[in-house]
């Protein structure tokens, strides 16, 4: 097998910026190389080591782009691609008005299979490589992404959406089919290849204690599962859990008391917290999920990035397809940005990208293996242009260092800036182009 050295600029990362300065735990090449074996990383380090080392491998030159692991986006609703950027709704009304609908027509397995193609290559061509998505309550569904991220050669994450209230009668299932058909769609794709199962619950009001606590059963006899679901995204919806539990002493409770709190858990959006809830899910190594740009399209609230990291709350970023606005994980970057300015915290671009990659892995419980640029990781990239636009490249050649040469990209592209993917060390989606394999990144005044 010939192995194949990639050459470009570098950017790794060997801890948490949000835990330790971002100087610290951070190495930027830019005469870089990683060489590539057996759809794995096998090496990464200086561009003359790695081609005097390897003369035989196969050479890809990508001159002065950035070479940096597939972004994993952590929670996604693939079923909604076709109705991303749906009008004017708080979160109650979009879900009637624009996202029941839509899923009811994913029982259909051959539509469902349209919609799971689209939407992975859509992020494919934005970068994205791993993504935990919900499907929606007909196993159908399931099946249809996980098939379509199987013939891509994707490692992804997925799981039956399950409801059996406050829903329509297209999409309501019951406690037991929830959890039959889960357990089925686990034995069936659970560890297949790169594929992984996160028993789904949508969320409190959509189940009845019943209901989460079927799968709370499910996720104890099936430990090595994810579980997702959504945790305090707006204020009218944590009124209506009050409502439906008025036992709990708060949303997190609603699913802590039927088993559904685990350090495998993933809770989107977790906006509006309160201190109980924060110290339990650092208590317990539970993950969240920043959806800024769904945040702020469906006007949720700003979600307090630092106030967490600093809880030890342990953290992904997500797009959040289709409340989310954008499939770029560079826009939902620049969306977390954003965010955090409002609320007085100015986020590196350090932060920024190992919340895209690393910090996503994370929380997915696959640190190391997807979302890292070192040896042994498995061979999902992105390389970036970091002058994909005339406003982009007219800021990039006054960068008085890498970072400055770096953040116009984060906070201004887009899937233009995807020079190309790679999935399990084979080259797919992107923009390739002729690369003068003399061309040498920009060299910084130091």
């Amino acid at each position: 097998m010939t192995d194949t050295l990639l050459l470009g600029q570098t950017l790794c990362f060997s801890g948490d910026p949000f835990q330790a300065p971002w100087q610290e735990v951070t190495t930027h090449r830019r005469d870089g190389a990683v060489l590539l074996r057996g759809g794995q990383i096998a090496e990464v380090g200086a561009r003359a080591a790695l081609c005097q080392a390897h003369p035989g491998a196969k050479i890809v030159d990508y001159g002065a782009d950035l070479i940096v692991p597939g972004f994993v986006d952590a929670h996604v609703h693939y079923p909604q691609t076709a109705i991303i950027a749906s009008w004017g709704k708080r979160l109650i009304d979009w879900l009637n008005s624009y996202t029941f609908p839509e899923e009811m027509r994913l029982a259909d397995p051959d539509y469902a299979a349209k919609i799971a193609g689209r939407y992975l290559d859509i992020a494919l061509s934005h970068g994205t490589t791993t993504m935990a998505s919900y499907c929606t309550s007909a196993p159908a569904s399931v099946t249809a992404y996980f098939e379509a991220a199987q013939a891509r050669g994707m490692r992804v994450v997925g799981g039956k959406t399950c409801m059996d209230r406050n829903a329509p009668d297209g999409l309501i299932d019951t406690a037991q089919s929830a959890y039959d058909d889960s357990k089925d769609l686990i034995d069936t794709w659970h560890g297949r290849g790169r594929l992984s199962y996160a028993i789904t619950p949508r969320f409190s009001p959509t189940s009845t204690p019943e209901q989460l606590a079927a799968l709370g059963g499910l996720w104890q006899e099936r430990p090595d599962c994810l579980m997702q679901t959504h945790l305090s995204e707006q204020t009218e919806e944590i009124a209506w859990v009050r409502s439906l539990f008025p036992e709990a002493r708060d949303y997190l409770e609603t699913y802590a008391q039927f088993g559904l709190l685990g350090a495998r858990g993933l809770y989107g959006h977790a906006i509006h917290l309160e201190p109980r809830e924060i110290d339990q899910l650092a208590d317990v190594g539970a993950s969240v999920v920043h959806c800024p740009t769904s945040n702020t399209f469906i006007g949720s609230g700003l979600f307090d990035l630092m106030g967490l990291a600093q809880a030890g709350v342990s953290m992904g970023l997500a797009t959040d397809i289709g409340g989310g606005s954008n499939f770029s994980m560079l826009r939902t970057m620049a969306a977390a940005y954003e965010v955090a300015q409002l609320r007085g915290q100015a986020l590196h671009p350090a932060q920024l990208m190992w919340l895209a990659s690393e910090g996503s892995a994370k929380a997915l419980h696959l640190s190391g293996t997807i979302g890292h640029l070192g040896a042994g990781a498995e061979a999902d990239l992105c390389i970036l242009n970091l002058s994909s636009t005339t406003a982009i490249a007219q800021r990039y050649e006054h960068a008085n260092d890498f970072w400055e040469s770096l953040f116009p990209t984060v906070m201004m592209g887009d899937d233009r800036a995807i020079r190309q993917v790679w999935v399990a060390g084979v080259p797919g989606l992107g923009r390739p182009r002729h690369i003068n394999p003399t061309a040498k990144p920009k060299h910084f005044a130091r």
